[in-house]
């Protein structure tokens, strides 16, 4: 029997009995699926000005009037906190939101580059227009396109919020410490014509800032960002494809994500 092929038909399956059409992409054999989101529930990070987390309800857990088990719960949620999307209009006026971004910028090729060993000498460390460049050097060049994911580590700290935010006072956000991107390096992924960015920390912008510039740069170029992802360290520098799927919330600023990674 031959090996098993990971086959993409608008969904995936597994299994090699799959025929694949004309459209049909094919993985080799033994590729493996990387689980890049956390849980929401009771510990889920959110921003520390948020007021409130995530709420996940019970509206009927147990046995009905006719004897069969039923369970339905409602949830309640801010937009930005856990594992989730941020849509360019969180930071420019007239950006899309999350239901209008286009669906290549959430499924595409990625590279991952490493900056542990930036981010655990310095909490506050911001990657730079020459690290990525570093990164070109050795990998070559990033392709119009491509998500760019940067990991830091920070996945670790989760879900500690003082270790994983630098501070866990309830309503500031005035004296956070993590990793994040700097001005120069949104720049540069911009003029990479890339297709989203994301990384393993609270925000695509470092602890401190107070302005945001990575933010706001990567909205104007209508780049979404992908923020609290996890498993980082699975995925190599490239040949990895993401799939990144918010929730679709009509005029949503932001939305829960579940994403993957499809490593061949």
């Amino acid at each position: 029997m031959p090996k098993p092929t990971l086959v993409l038909i608008g969904l995936i399956s597994l299994g090699c009995a799959a025929t694949p059409t004309r459209d049909a992409i094919i993985l080799p054999a033994g590729a493996r699926i990387v689980d890049l989101s956390h849980s929401f529930d009771e510990t889920t990070v959110y921003w520390p000005t948020e007021t409130v987390g995530f709420r996940h309800e019970p509206i009927l857990v147990g046995q009905t009037e006719r004897g069969f088990f039923y369970a339905a719960y409602s949830i309640c949620a801010p937009e930005h906190g856990g594992t989730h999307l941020d849509a360019p209009i969180h930071f420019a006026e007239h950006g899309v939101t999350v239901d209008a971004i286009p669906l290549e910028r959430l499924v595409a090729p990625a590279v991952v580059i490493d900056f542990t060993a930036a981010a655990s000498a310095d909490r506050d460390a911001l990657l730079g227009r020459a690290d990525i460049e570093a990164f070109e050097a050795e990998h070559g060049p990033i392709s119009p396109g491509t998500i760019v994911l940067v990991r830091t580590g920070w996945e670790q700290r989760w879900p500690d919020r003082e270790r994983y935010l630098g501070d866990a006072t309830p309503g500031d956000a005035s004296n956070l410490h993590f990793p994040g991107l700097g001005e120069d390096a949104a720049r540069l992924l911009v003029e990479r014509e890339i297709a989203a960015v994301g990384l393993d920390t609270a925000s695509l912008d470092h602890g401190p800032s107070r302005d945001f510039p990575a933010h706001r740069v990567l909205a104007a170029a209508e780049i979404p960002g992908f923020e609290n992802l996890r498993s980082l360290a699975q995925l190599p520098p490239r040949g990895a494809l993401v799939v990144a799927l918010p929730m679709k919330i009509g005029a949503g600023s932001g939305a829960p994500l579940r994403a993957i990674a499809i490593v061949p």
